[in-house]
C-alpha cells in the first residue's frame, strides 16, 4: 500500500478514473450491441438514431482519454461500415 500522500492521492484518483472508465467502455459495448441488433433485422432508421448515439458517447470517451483518438476512429468507422451495409445495393 502506498505511505506517502502524494502515492495516496493517485491512488484514489486512478480508481475514480477506472471506474468513469469503465463506465464508459460498458455504456459503449451495450450501444454497439443493440446497433448490430438492429442491422440484423434491417431496421435502417434505428440503427442510424444509434450510430449517431454511439458516435457521440465515442467522441467523448476519447476527450476525457478512456480510448485513444485512433482506436476510438476504427469503432466509429466499423460501425458506421456496418450500418451502411444496409442501404448499400447486394454484390453478387
Amino acid at each position: 500500500m502506498a505511505h506517502s500522500k502524494q502515492a495516496l492521492k493517485r491512488v484514489r484518483q486512478s480508481e475514480k478514473r477506472r471506474l468513469r472508465a469503465k463506465s464508459f467502455r460498458s455504456e459503449i459495448k451495450t450501444m454497439s450491441k443493440r446497433l448490430a441488433d438492429a442491422v440484423s433485422k434491417k431496421d435502417e432508421a434505428v440503427a442510424r438514431a444509434l450510430l449517431q448515439k454511439v458516435i457521440s458517447r465515442l467522441d467523448k470517451a476519447k476527450k476525457v482519454h478512456v480510448y485513444h483518438a485512433n482506436a476510438a476512429n476504427r469503432r466509429k468507422s466499423k460501425l458506421a461500415r456496418l450500418v451502411n451495409s444496409l442501404s448499400a445495393p447486394a454484390k453478387a
